[in-house]
């Protein structure tokens, strides 16, 4: 894939010149909002007429509004454009035991969030997904719905668009599974499905701080371990759309059993799982607890579960020595509800990855800019990269592009 970069000012002369500046505008009024048709030229590059013609489209489309008027010393008053926020868009984040559905406009904003829990077969999955979804529709019936994203803790196959490579859903393995499909003929909505970790990926690129950043891995710590691997400015898919599977990298094999099959996993001693292990090891009290409920007894003071924690940190860490060996990434992000106790931990991870490079100085190493909603936050920005970036003509598909703006 090639990169586009919206920080090139410089007109695209090509037949996607269109797609491309519509990009470049939606792109800068999104980050710029509100913003005048003047500014837009001025930092764009483009001629006044070409972005009055663009603008004036996104009108018409229902993307983009006139806002409120400005004032100057002279001249004509001019109107600022922000996105439309009546465009909506359905997302969902399936985990092993639990699923959230919720509604979020354009600007990455949640307008309402509920959960249930995960069905243990794709089938059911997918009839009780698209049922929240038809309701969220119903509640919200103001609103007009741009698309649907969701986010799992698996592999999409880039060709079929079906689900395959799930082992923390422990759903069949080795079946390709249609969760697009049932749901998109339920609602009459598009779906696009992302791998966990690229979504939190995204969610960094499009809702954070990324203008200067072209190579990132973006780590989420959960019942497994996932990576999202943007690279050259760019989220990297690898053959068969696996590339990021370090978390099944063995760092032991005699270690303990992974769900993919194999032993010793980064996984199995940096997950969530991991650490309630590690507390259970080491307390004589049988105590069916969550991760929620280890982090709140660490929050607390509880030397066991802080013990148990610190442990988890280390491990993080060693496994990612792996990560900045083969990937050199500038940043660093850790996503998850371990983010929490960033201020004790993060130096743990911080010092291991420091130990792990040859030459130069580390990766920044931090946790995601909103850990707690990072894979819904990405599933919006799935859905809007197939509309705010350029189109492929080639392939007959959206590429995924940088969107920065000075």
């Amino acid at each position: 894939m090639r990169r586009i970069d919206f920080t090139n000012t410089q007109v695209a002369s090509s037949e996607t010149a269109r797609d491309i500046n519509r990009g470049v505008l939606l792109n800068l009024i999104r980050r710029r909002q509100p913003i005048s048709r003047a500014d837009l030229a001025r930092v764009s590059g483009l001629q006044r007429s070409t972005v009055s013609l663009i603008t004036e489209q996104l009108i018409r489309e229902k993307w983009v509004v006139n806002g409120p008027v400005g004032r100057l010393p002279r001249g004509r008053r001019p109107t600022f454009l922000r996105l439309n926020d009546r465009r909506a868009i359905l997302v969902a984040d399936v985990r092993p035991t639990q699923t959230t559905i919720a509604v979020a406009d354009v600007n990455g904003r949640f307008l309402s969030q509920e959960a249930m829990p995960t069905p243990g077969d794709p089938q059911t999955a997918a009839t009780h997904i698209a049922d929240k979804f038809k309701h969220l529709m119903q509640t919200h019936s103001g609103l007009v719905f741009q698309g649907i994203g969701i986010s799992i803790p698996g592999r999409v196959d880039q060709v079929t668009h079906r689900v395959m490579f799930t082992p923390n859903l422990k759903w069949p393995q080795f079946d390709l599974f249609d969760l697009k499909g049932p749901i998109e003929k339920a609602t009459g909505i598009s779906v696009q499905l992302e791998n966990a970790a690229n979504a939190c990926a995204l969610a960094e690129v499009w809702f954070g701080h990324m203008e200067k950043v072209h190579d990132m891995v973006v780590v989420t710590i959960a019942e497994g371990v996932g990576t999202g691997i943007f690279t050259n400015g760019q989220l990297a898919r690898g053959l068969n759309g696996m590339a990021g599977e370090f978390g099944h990298v063995p760092l032991d094999p005699n270690g303990p059993l992974c769900t993919c099959g194999g032993k010793g996993c980064w996984e199995v001693y940096a997950s969530t799982r991991a650490a309630l292990r590690y507390y259970h090891e080491s307390s004589a009290t049988p105590y069916d607890m969550n991760f929620q409920d280890l982090l709140a007894l660490a929050e607390g003071g509880d030397e066991l579960a802080l013990r148990a924690l610190d442990k988890m940190a280390h491990a993080i860490g060693k496994g990612l020595r792996i990560v900045v060996a083969g990937l050199a990434p500038e940043e660093i992000v850790i996503a998850g509800e371990f983010a929490r106790l960033w201020e004790r931990f993060g130096p743990v991870i911080e010092s291991e990855v420091a130990a792990s490079v040859l030459v130069g100085d580390p990766p920044r190493v931090r946790p995601a800019s909103d850990p707690g909603v990072a894979r819904l936050r990405g599933t919006v920005a799935v859905v809007l990269q197939k509309h705010f970036g350029p189109k492929d003509r080639d392939a007959g598909q959206d590429r995924f592009v940088s969107i920065q703006t000075h």
